[in-house]
């Protein structure tokens, strides 16, 4: 039996839209449209056909306009003005937001840091660095640090305290000044950008610019081992930040201002990918923000809908179980429930659970190479709840004419883990469409 499982949206093709009956080792990928040899013949049908497209990049475009305005709603003052060619234009996707406002300017500017000598971990503290990391394919570069340059940045992206972005990014010294590749990763939950520091130096050694950033209330951007879980429980009681995705995702905007203005980065060649929570904010960012040209969330993608019309919420809402105690305590219940799960949705990430779920946002991000990762049995996300957003990923991805530009790939006997399998397959992805 083939390893490989084609999934199509198209009546003619063999294999059913569908995730049941599948076996551990089945992949599903897209496939190149299945008329290679066009059977549209007449003028009219063909347009048609292209009416439909451009209906399509429509939907994504206003749904992706309809998130930003979510973003920005909750954004402090001095958000709306950025970095452009040196001056302080408004970048198109992030115009003035709301008619008869008047919003001072905060530019975005980056500034040297120190390195982090004693980085934070919000959880037990990793006594090394994961295998799977350590694993990630690296050129054989006799005293590989020693040709490695390492930048500590600070990069400022609001007025708000938490509007001071860390970054860590690697690279190989070079005398040329020919622009290369980037990828940006992004840690799990209660991790911060060091960790992926065997990552980043991987990339480096192949000839990319590697960049990590601490997420909202994780690394520098934390004061102690609750301040991720405190943000949360504050998101709920006061309804003024999102910090469970979206303002990772709005830093991960101004990220992309900033990595296309530096000289060594090629602004149309910047891949992303994450794992766990840094997975969400990948395929979050990318759903945003195109100029993110190729996207891994490694065990991230999950649908939230599906799991509250499925019962399939708990493992999800244990990795942040405060804020739905507290939900709880203030909704007058005894104990978790699904209408508790979906008001903290609806409080802390707008849409989380409707409008910008994967079946939506997924799609969106078509047709840029997309590969999403993740276990068989992950329980905080379900390969089940995955059936919708793979099938209407098919179709966008089929009706934009690319060649195995989409695939999920489920690893038999997985959970909720990155392996080295995992980092094997984004590395080799990341290599075939930014190189």
């Amino acid at each position: 039996m083939s390893h490989e499982t084609r999934l199509t949206c198209c009546s003619t093709c063999k294999t059913p839209p569908i995730l049941g009956n599948f076996t551990p080792s089945r992949i599903f990928t897209r496939v190149r449209d299945p008329h290679p040899n066009s059977t549209i013949t007449s003028r009219s049908h063909y347009e048609l056909w292209e009416k439909k497209k451009n209906m399509e990049a429509v939907d994504a475009s206003e749904l992706r306009s309809e998130f930003l305005r979510v973003l920005r709603s909750r954004r402090p003052p001095e958000v709306f003005t950025v970095w452009s060619n040196g001056t302080k234009q408004p970048y198109k996707l992030l115009q003035s937001y709301g008619k008869g406002k008047t919003f001072s300017t905060v530019p975005l500017v980056a500034e040297p840091a120190k390195p982090v000598m004693h980085p934070l971990y919000q959880g037990q503290s990793p006594t090394s660095f994961c295998k799977a990391m350590t694993s990630c394919p690296k050129e054989d570069i006799p005293n590989l640090k020693d040709s490695l340059v390492e930048e500590n940045l600070y990069l400022h992206t609001e007025a708000a305290e938490q509007g001071r972005v860390p970054l860590l990014i690697s690279s190989m010294k070079e005398s040329s000044h020919e622009k290369r590749p980037a990828v940006v990763f992004l840690h799990s939950t209660h991790k911060c950008k060091e960790w992926l520091r065997p990552l980043l130096e991987a990339y480096a050694s192949r000839g990319y610019v590697a960049v990590a950033m601490d997420s909202r209330y994780h690394g520098e951007r934390a004061k102690n081992i609750s301040t991720y879980q405190d943000a949360l429980v504050s998101a709920w009681q006061n309804g003024d930040t999102m910090p469970f995705i979206y303002d990772t995702v709005w830093d991960l905007i101004k990220l992309a201002d900033y990595l296309c203005h530096r000289e060594d980065i090629d602004s149309m060649r910047i891949g992303i990918a994450g794992e766990s929570l840094g997975g969400m904010h990948a395929w979050f960012a990318a759903f945003a923000d195109p100029r993110y040209a190729v996207v891994v969330p490694i065990i991230g993608v999950q649908g939230f809908r599906w799991a509250i019309e499925h019962e399939r919420w708990h493992a999800r809402v244990d990795s942040i179980k405060p804020v739905f105690i507290e939900a709880t305590s203030s909704m007058g219940k005894k104990s978790i429930d699904k209408e508790v799960v979906e008001k903290v949705w609806d409080r802390i990430a707008p849409g989380l659970a409707g409008k910008f779920d994967s079946p939506y946002t997924i799609p969106a991000i078509a047709p840029r190479p997309l590969l999403i990762l993740k276990g068989f049995e992950d329980p905080r996300c379900p390969l089940a709840g995955l059936e919708d957003p793979v099938r209407r990923a098919c179709k966008a991805y089929e009706e934009a004419n690319c060649l195995d530009y989409f695939k999920l790939e489920a690893e038999p006997d997985i959970a909720h883990e990155m392996t080295s399998s995992m980092i094997k397959k984004a590395s080799d992805w990341f290599d075939k469409f930014l190189k």
